[in-house]
């Protein structure tokens, strides 16, 4: 059923993946009605994220599973037709290059975005409980309650509630509870998404107070957890109020600073009541009785309010917008004038607001600039209750994290202190398992070799019996786990004389009014390892466009060499793939000429692997995304890379690839990244873009931070 279930994914590339699981559900079922299986496929995946666009798409598909369904005698038997067959084996979704669903807990949408393309699902609910409804009368005459997936998806759909609706379901108002524990101690949880199993009897354990950095492969299920936890699917205790920050909030009309303040749902609700019984009583109309009634309601609110430390949350918001690097005029604008990277700073902003006891963020630094990433760090380690935080970003939870959990092989491994401290002890872990597994072989090869030599002389018999016992209860030995680790490689670059790249007093604005850089000099050559740094909004992607050549100077000059090759890894890199390609024919369109094979070895040094490199793009996670989009970079061959946020979508194995592979490589480099360890690796330039200019900035990464978080701090 694998490869089935792979055909309506590369199809219907958008279709949740629960669907996917019911669909397959339906058809191992031996005693289905073969016309109604397909009536409830075609009923479940018509006006789903793809729309109408693929309704060719969708008759072929039905069609090819009518063949299938048609070419078995019996149902009992396995099936096939053409490229389609049964397989009883579980979907390795991270195999397959599937990306996890972004659903957020608490930013008012379920959505069940497939392959990281944030598309909302469109599932016909009507559709979906009819077809339900008809699967469990069978299951329940049958006794096979646990066949399909499908309530699983209604559930889903049904919890499309506003964000307050959620907020006050998950974090009900008990201030009785707040002297309650607040430590989290699950000894066994079981977490699945669709037919993957995320965790399988793991123990979750949150000390209050501590800071958590989860760290893990890409697809792993790190997000899955997190919002199996925000929705309290995940059993935490009810009294502990939790957030998960993943998504950027919806723009409308409200400010930036009062959709902070209306994060916390509670302190608005009350505030709201307080206004309304204030107005109530001041009306003439009300009788004393309820006057009363209203005074006594209104002490019980303002008690409330005190307990929650709601007059200070103005100022509370507006301390939390400007060390996110929104200016105080920026305060009053609404929120739909902000672009994506700035919602997701408001979203950010509205989490620390609310001082939730269990505070989840989802790569939190990947929506940041250095200059927020340094006070976020200094922010987030007086943090008093419990953080929660995924991160590919080593240096970001070397600041913040108190403890490591590593989620692998479905379990939580749990360590003390931060990042680096968690290597250094997983790596002395991994020597002496590795020391105790070889003394163990080869313990297990001594009493081998004894009993293979005396175990037919008639002298030496009795203790090779007593050493065949010895080793009949000795316990199986499985060997450590391996190692996973990935290399990147870039070709040699060609030796050409210089100048290969230079902006000389160059000047550039989209108009003459407001010109964004000024007198930039700056030259790029094959030795160079050169990293921009400075707040979002600055110019840094103006002049990596510069120095591309994508804009034209306002005043001075911009040289390139006639034979310079220059590869540009944008920060929006999947705009620049053709999603409908699998990943060896968008290479074969890109660069002609070469076996599918070689392809394929080529995509493979850069991680994409086995049959990865034939699905189509839009199916694959934003890690592997990045990995093609890399492999292009590879194939132009170039002299000098630019590169804007490289490190965004690669897990930690990855980016240490990249960083290695940079390392050797003997090209030049002009990096834009938000990550410090990155920075330090690759780069030995630091230039600051800020007011319009680009200069050189003689210190390292640490003490550009330290700059910055003293500078928020002397601000009033």
């Amino acid at each position: 059923m694998a490869e089935l279930a792979e055909d309506i994914r590369t199809t219907l590339p958008y279709t949740d993946e629960t669907v996917v699981s019911y669909i397959v559900g339906l058809l191992e079922d031996e005693e289905e009605d073969e016309k109604e299986i397909l009536e409830m496929t075609k009923g479940m995946l018509e006006g789903g994220p793809q729309g109408d666009d693929n309704l060719a798409d969708l008759e072929a598909l039905i069609g090819r599973l009518s063949e299938f369904l048609a070419a078995s005698e019996t149902r009992q038997k396995p099936r096939t037709t053409g490229s389609l067959k049964a397989l009883d084996e579980v979907i390795d979704m991270k195999k397959s290059g599937m990306a996890m669903s972004a659903t957020i807990g608490l930013n008012g949408q379920v959505d069940l975005e497939h392959s990281g393309k944030g598309q909302a699902s469109r599932v016909d609910l009507k559709k979906l409980e009819k077809a339900e409804a008809k699967i469990k009368a069978k299951l329940e005459k049958r006794n096979r309650r646990d066949l399909f997936e499908g309530s699983k998806l209604i559930d889903l759909q049904k919890k499309q509630e506003s964000y307050e609706e959620m907020f006050m379901k998950v974090n009900p108002l008990d201030m009785g509870n707040k002297n309650k524990p607040k430590d989290i101690h699950l000894a066994s949880i079981d977490v699945n998404f669709g037919s993957l199993r995320i965790l399988t009897n793991a123990a979750l354990t949150l000390a209050h107070g501590r800071r958590y950095g989860l760290i893990g492969r890409n697809g792993i299920g790190k997000s899955t957890l997190l919002r199996n936890m925000a929705l309290r699917e995940v059993a935490i205790p009810s009294h502990i109020s939790v957030l998960y920050v993943e998504q950027e909030i919806v723009g409308d009309d409200t400010t930036a600073l009062e959709s902070v303040l209306q994060a916390d749902v509670w302190r608005h609700h009350l505030l709201t009541q307080e206004a309304e019984i204030n107005a109530g009583l001041a009306s003439a109309t009300v009788s004393e009785v309820e006057k009363d009634d209203m005074t006594a309601r209104l002490g019980d609110i303002q008690k409330k309010l005190i307990d929650m430390e709601a007059e200070t949350g103005p100022a509370r918001a507006a301390q939390l917008l400007v060390g996110l690097g929104f200016e105080v005029e920026d305060q009053q604008k609404p929120t739909k004038a902000f672009s994506g990277g700035w919602r997701m700073r408001l979203a950010l902003a509205r989490a620390l607001f609310v001082k939730p006891d269990l505070l989840m963020l989802d790569e939190p630094s990947n929506m940041l600039d250095l200059n927020a990433i340094a006070w976020l760090e200094d922010y987030l380690q007086t943090w008093q209750s419990t953080l929660l935080v995924v991160s590919h970003d080593r240096s970001f939870l070397d600041a913040v994290a108190t403890d490591i959990i590593w989620q692998h092989s479905e379990r939580l491994d749990y360590y003390k202190g931060n990042f680096t401290q968690f290597y250094a002890t997983k790596t002395e872990r991994a020597r002496t398992q590795q020391k105790e597994y070889d003394t163990q072989l080869a313990y297990r090869a001594h009493l081998q070799a004894y009993i293979d030599r005396w175990r037919y002389n008639a002298n030496r018999a009795p203790q090779a019996q007593s050493k065949i016992k010895i080793l009949e209860k000795l316990p199986d030995l499985e060997p450590p786990e391996a190692e996973e680790s990935e290399s990147f490689k870039f070709p040699d670059a060609e030796k050409i004389s210089p100048p290969l790249l230079q902006l000389d007093n160059v000047t550039f604005g989209y108009t003459p009014e407001k010109i964004i850089l000024k007198s930039v000099n700056i030259d790029v050559g094959l030795d160079s390892r050169i990293a921009v740094i400075g707040p979002n909004g600055a110019g840094k992607s103006t002049l990596i466009k510069l120095l591309v050549g994508d804009l034209e100077t306002m005043q001075g000059t911009a040289v390139r060499n006639g034979r310079l090759r220059i590869a540009f890894f944008a920060q929006h890199h999947v705009d620049s793939l053709d999603l409908t390609l699998s990943p060896v024919a968008f290479l074969a369109s890109k660069f002609p000429g070469q076996s599918e094979q070689e392809y394929r070895q080529h995509l493979g040094a850069f991680g994409i692997t086995g049959l990865t490199g034939l699905q189509k793009i839009a199916t694959l996670s934003g890690g592997q995304k990045s990995r093609v989009a890399f492999s292009v970079l590879s194939m132009q061959r170039p002299h000098i890379l630019l590169l804007d946020e490289p490190s965004n979508h690669l897990d930690i194995e990855g980016i240490d690839a990249l960083m290695g592979a940079i390392k050797k490589w003997n090209g030049g480099v002009i990096l834009i990244s938000h990550d410090t360890r990155f920075i330090t690796t690759v780069a030995n330039e630091l230039w600051v873009c800020a007011n319009g200019t680009v200069q050189k900035f003689f210190g390292d990464v640490s003490a550009y931070k330290s700059l910055i978080v003293a500078n928020h701090k002397a601000k009033p």
